[in-house]
């Protein structure tokens, strides 16, 4: 999605999310302002329970604000129907997440073509797409493969070329390596980066790794549901310039699977991702980026 020129992909202003647990009420955002460009490569780190996740699931649309006034792609949030706060998602977001949430009965093509579905694109021009991403991220001899003949890295590769089938203005990655081994890591690392560089998606990676962090150009620290600092940082990416970054020769031993780990509890934690599923019809597997 191309955004008008002069308009941000994400603007927070005053931001705050508190949810009602047992009858008590949790603040988990305080009153967040920030603002994300098209093309910014941007950190959000923080310890378990500082509230960055619940920032992510925002910052995505996966869920409303309490308080203050959240505009994605140059719409406020707070107008639209779930409908139509669905379809902004699938337009305007691309979701990665630490547990992949892949469907594991389905080819990596047809996994990655599953956001178009909501588009209403036909089933060539969805898989055509789809093989065309996946191949984009080095993964055109695994078109018809399972999540389950796949590795941890190739199926991380897949769920990066179904964020990005879509073409959104904003890339959002929730502790994108946290499933993997270092060497595979760094390459998915770069791989994000390079799609960054390349495409103009904006980069929004969750993660409580300081080294990870350390890669952004912009990085943003949150704890007890407030933005401590925000940060430049004048860095080249690491992945650029380096040729295709490869994960075929990452070591055997990283772990395999199919769907990852259930999402997390909206007020914190990683790899959560309430509200970002739709559901194939007659299935009860969930379906990342969907519309519904």
């Amino acid at each position: 999605m191309t955004l008008p020129a002069g308009v941000p992909a994400i603007e927070a202003v005053d931001v705050s999310r508190t949810y009602e647990l047992d009858g008590v009420s949790v603040p988990a955002l305080r009153g967040v302002s920030l603002t994300i460009d098209p093309g910014e490569y941007v950190a959000v780190i923080g310890p378990s329970g500082s509230g960055k996740s619940t920032l992510m699931h925002l910052l995505g649309g996966l869920d409303r604000p309490t308080g203050g006034r959240l505009v994605i792609g140059g719409r406020d949030v707070a107008t639209l129907s779930a409908p139509e706060l669905a379809m902004l998602r699938n337009q305007t977001i691309g979701f990665v997440f630490q547990a992949f949430h892949l469907l594991p009965r389905t080819s990596a093509v047809d996994n990655v073509a599953l956001p178009l579905v909501y588009r209403g694109i036909g089933a060539r021009q969805r898989r055509e797409r789809a093989a065309a991403m996946l191949g984009r991220v080095g993964l055109g001899h695994r078109l018809d493969h399972r999540p389950n003949q796949l590795s941890g890295g190739e199926q991380q590769r897949v769920a990066i070329a179904r964020a990005l089938v879509t073409d959104p203005a904003v890339l959002l990655a929730d502790e994108p390596t946290g499933n993997l081994d270092t060497v595979t890591g760094e390459a998915v690392l770069e791989l994000l980066e390079r799609l960054n560089a390349e495409s103009g998606v904006a980069l929004v990676m969750v993660t409580h790794d300081q080294e990870v962090a350390a890669r952004a150009r912009r990085r943003i620290a949150v704890r007890d549901g407030l933005i401590r600092s925000d940060t430049l940082h004048d860095r080249p990416l690491s992945g650029v310039g380096r040729g295709p970054a490869t994960l075929d020769d990452a070591p055997s031993a990283e772990p395999r699977f199919a769907s990852g780990r259930g999402p997390g509890h909206p007020s914190g934690g990683s790899g959560g991702a309430a509200g970002a599923t739709g559901r194939l019809s007659g299935s009860s597997e969930a379906v990342p980026g969907g519309a519904g």
